[in-house]
């Protein structure tokens, strides 16, 4: 499908009114938001954590993570001072690290700019490392209490389910014009508590598949529910299709400890310590092994398959556990450690591994 720009559908409802669409909406937030923790808190910093963590990531894999992260990084300053390491060690198993190495480049700059303080600003928030439209709106609404509306993939299927718009809304021009319907609709005296309405609104009733229209509170106001057709919306334009691949990852141990290797993939665990990989299958391994990371090893043995989904690969992980060769011995770099059991939970490593050493140590545990 190609992209095509939002357009107005005409149904039997009336046009959305705005100022009755907010109190309809508010009520049913007053009465039914979720208790969640970074609700409880007028932290800018917590608020700030929690918007980051909850990008491409549901809200009960992110709170046990939230309250781990505050406790080792408890401020601005605190996580400024951290390593890049010891940053993505409290990230590791959340996935999108960039998200990671995009705080911590934060936090140095309002250390720097800002007195180790979130600034109250969209346009100071805007401007710091990583952060993009959304995460502003949504800092300097819901911590600051300033009228900026968020436009996330919940708050604009809401829109586009309001006012019957096709088109994918996801292209730019598409994304500006519910960026000025957001804006529009944003109820100016409660902005924070207006945008979180609308993502609940998207995340637990306005869903993309089978939406809760029976119990909608805004039903009343929404044009593809008079319709009777709210799945249509938005379009979107076809994805590509996923692809099934077998990937090899080798566990070597010398002395007791396990080598690792920072990945310099891009986009795929940039910066996380991985256990040595290859993009291809396990007949391929000596010879990978030796072009990707100069290493020599002996006696691979197999002890399972892990399974891990990445944007558009399926992939199918066999593990293998091999020998050094003696004469391969390379010193710790800056691109690979060695690493006892014990001190892996201290060092970040990306989901993938996370699972491979999960499958070696129920093998080890088989063994025994």
């Amino acid at each position: 499908m190609t992209p095509r720009p939002l357009k107005v559908q005409p149904t039997a409802s009336p046009g959305l009114d705005a100022a009755r669409f907010r109190r309809a909406l508010l009520a049913w937030y007053d009465a039914e938001r979720r208790d969640l923790p970074w609700r409880r808190t007028r932290d800018p910093y917590a608020i700030w954590l929690s918007e980051v963590m909850l990008q491409q990531t549901q809200v009960a894999t992110v709170i046990p993570y939230w309250h781990a992260f505050l406790e080792r990084f408890p401020t601005v300053s605190a996580l400024a001072a951290a390593s890049d390491d010891d940053v993505l060690a409290r990230w590791s198993g959340l996935g999108y690290y960039s998200r990671a190495r995009n705080m911590l480049r934060a936090a140095r700059a309002m250390v720097e700019r800002h007195d180790a303080r979130l600034p109250a600003s969209f346009e100071a928030l805007a401007a710091l490392p990583g952060v993009g439209p959304y995460t502003a709106a949504a800092v300097a609404s819901i911590a600051f209490g300033l009228p900026h509306a968020v436009l996330d993939g919940n708050v604009a299927r809401v829109i586009c389910r309001l006012e019957a718009l096709t088109g994918d809304d996801r292209t730019p021009a598409n994304r500006a014009i519910l960026a000025r319907e957001a804006e529009r609709l944003l109820a100016p005296g409660r902005p924070s508590d207006f945008n979180q309405a609308m993502m609940e609104l998207g995340a637990l009733v306005c869903t993309p598949r089978s939406p809760g229209c029976s119990g909608c509170p805004v039903a009343t106001h929404c044009q593809a529910f008079h319709a009777g057709d709210a799945e249509r919306y938005p379009e979107r334009a076809s994805r590509p299709k996923s692809v099934a691949v077998d990937w090899t990852a080798v566990l070597v141990e010398l002395g007791g400890r396990l080598l690792l290797v920072r990945s310099a993939s891009p986009g795929l665990f940039t910066g996380m310590w991985e256990l040595p990989w290859l993009d291809r299958p396990p007949q391929e391994l000596a010879s990978g092994l030796s072009l990707k990371y100069g290493l020599q090893v002996t006696h691979p043995e197999p002890f399972g398959r892990v399974r891990h989904t990445v944007t558009y690969r399926r992939i199918t992980l066999h593990c293998l556990s091999a020998r050094l060769e003696p004469t391969a011995v390379r010193e710790a770099g800056a691109d690979r450690r060695w690493a006892t059991p014990g001190e892996l939970g201290e060092i970040g490593l990306s989901s993938i591994a996370a699972k491979v050493l999960a499958a070696w140590r129920k093998h080890t545990a088989r063994a025994r």
